[in-house]
């Protein structure tokens, strides 16, 4: 299973990402999750320790790999530089899940011809095409990422998105410009819920669209936030949510 998750900023996006990779590495599967945010913050969501170094920063690995320094770009490198062993000598690990951030590219997006971006979209191919791994890919807010090309192949693209009318107009955007990029399975998550007015107000405007699943507004999972702690074992019901969502995917 390969899986983006996209959204506007806010709709808790990052938090259904850990959900996730925390549910397929408890069914014992190695998942491979990939912070592709800015605003870089899955890491400390998932609880897990350590130091890692964003790959996009990663000059003298991708000099190795490309053949080009990025502080000194030149227009012959690599296109398909080796990157199947970057996550098991590269990415942390927790339990069975390799946790990597790829960090800021140059230009627009990865159609930037730079070997940052050889390097990055190479490994993502690769994650999504050629490993037998739970591919988790939690992409910045909005809709920017589509002029990457960083989620052709996946299985499912999710857009999360929460009862309000600028997260239905995103969800509107990015939907177009998936379905226009020809991914195949895409799906909403209507997710924190307080109220039926809410759950009325999401089915209402995104009628057209298939919905995967609804998640409440869980008040455990923002205290968890405030402490530090790791919200599904404060609220274990959010699993359950991730586990129906995961079964209707799988349909």
């Amino acid at each position: 299973m390969k899986i983006a998750l996209s959204g506007k900023g806010g709709t808790g996006k990052t938090t259904i990402s850990a959900g996730f990779a925390t549910y397929f590495s408890g069914k014992g599967k190695r998942v491979v999750v990939i912070d592709a945010d800015p605003d870089t913050n899955l890491q400390i969501t998932l609880g897990i320790k350590g130091e890692i170094t964003p790959l996009s920063e990663m000059k003298s690995l991708i000099y190795e790999r490309t053949g080009v320094d990025p502080e000194n770009p030149s227009p012959v490198f690599k296109l398909n530089p080796k990157v199947d062993d970057i996550p098991e000598k590269f990415f942390l690990k927790s339990g069975n899940i390799l946790f990597g951030i790829m960090g800021a590219v140059k230009g627009a997006g990865l159609g930037c011809y730079c070997p940052e971006n050889a390097f990055l979209q190479a490994l993502l191919r690769h994650l999504v095409l050629a490993t037998d791994d739970v591919l988790i890919l939690d992409m910045e807010a909005g809709i920017e990422h589509f002029g990457r090309g960083t989620i052709a192949g996946i299985d499912w693209l999710i857009i999360v998105t929460e009862p309000g009318q600028k997260s239905v107009d995103t969800t509107f955007k990015i939907h177009k410009l998936a379905k226009n990029s020809g991914i195949k399975n895409i799906g909403i998550i209507e997710n924190m819920i307080k109220d039926e007015k809410e759950k009325i107000f999401l089915d209402n405007n995104l009628n057209e669209f298939k919905i995967l699943g609804i998640i409440p507004y869980y008040n455990k999972i923002r205290e968890s936030e405030i402490k530090g702690n790791l919200f599904w074992e404060n609220e274990p019901a959010f699993l359950k949510d991730i586990e129906k969502i995961t079964d209707k995917m799988e349909e």
